[in-house]
């Protein structure tokens, strides 16, 4: 049976079994114990355990080395349901503490299967949010990796961080502004866009866009933020008009 397909109480019963059997488990060192949870095919299953490995860690300082022991263990899991678990929970404990988890984000990059990659994209997008300076150091290290996928993905990854705060990825967007691979450039205005929405972001966004030399991707970002207001009209606090009458007062093409 599905895990929403439980009644409530069952979802919560289920959920402290598993934040149970997982404790035991790395008490032990024994991550094989982990696998039924971190292999189970149903989304929530995989997540209670991750999110309860995550906990467990921050709650037990003694158990903090044995936690890291298991997904270790873990990560070289021939299931990619595994290996992305373990970059999930790897995600929790980097909110709080990156420098314990990094090597596990530098090998998840590089993972054959996409739903690895994919995990360390979340995972960035949390940590980046959560704990900032260290995670936005790291990712700094990959923009110009010759894969154009990992620079890719570390553009969507740092995005999170640049909706609250987009002064702290913008300099990092910035680097990324000659790149000719078009997947990272799609990417690249993409993120521009999803940064300009929120809150007192606009002006801020708009005023670094005004120091990029290169002028055609910055005619498609503000293209993309004009349009942006418009696709999450119910989320933006500007109106489409008024978004591009805010890009008019800085630009003129």
């Amino acid at each position: 049976m599905a895990f929403y397909d439980l009644s409530k109480a069952a979802r919560t019963a289920l959920v402290e079994k598993i934040r149970n059997q997982l404790e035991q488990a790395m008490r032990c060192g024994k991550g094989r114990d982990c696998v039924p949870y971190f292999n189970d095919a149903d989304t929530y299953i995989r997540k209670a355990a991750y999110l309860g490995t995550g906990r467990l860690y921050v709650a037990e300082p003694d158990q903090r080395t044995a936690v890291l022991k298991v997904l270790e263990q873990l990560l070289t899991h021939e299931s990619f349901y595994v290996r992305q678990t373990v970059v999930n929970a790897a995600g929790e404990i980097g909110k709080n503490d990156f420098k314990v988890v990094q090597t596990f984000f530098d090998k998840g990059l590089f993972d054959k299967h996409h739903s690895v990659r994919n995990a360390v994209i979340g995972a960035v997008k949390k940590m980046g949010e959560a704990n900032p300076e260290p995670v936005l150091q790291w990712a700094r290290r990959y923009l110009h990796h010759e894969d154009k996928e990992i620079r890719r993905e570390i553009c969507h990854g740092i995005e999170l961080r640049g909706r609250k705060y987009p002064q702290d990825i913008l300099p990092l967007l910035k680097e990324l502004e000659f790149d000719k691979t078009a997947r990272v450039r799609n990417t690249l205005v993409h993120v521009l866009g999803q940064i300009a929405y929120k809150k007192g972001c606009l002006p801020i966004v708009l005023s670094n866009l005004k120091s990029w030399k290169n002028t055609a991707l910055v005619a498609d970002a503000l293209e993309e933020i004009i349009d942006v207001h418009a696709r999450y009209k119910n989320f933006a606090v500007l109106t489409q008009d008024e978004a591009r009458g805010m890009v008019a007062e800085y630009f003129s093409f």
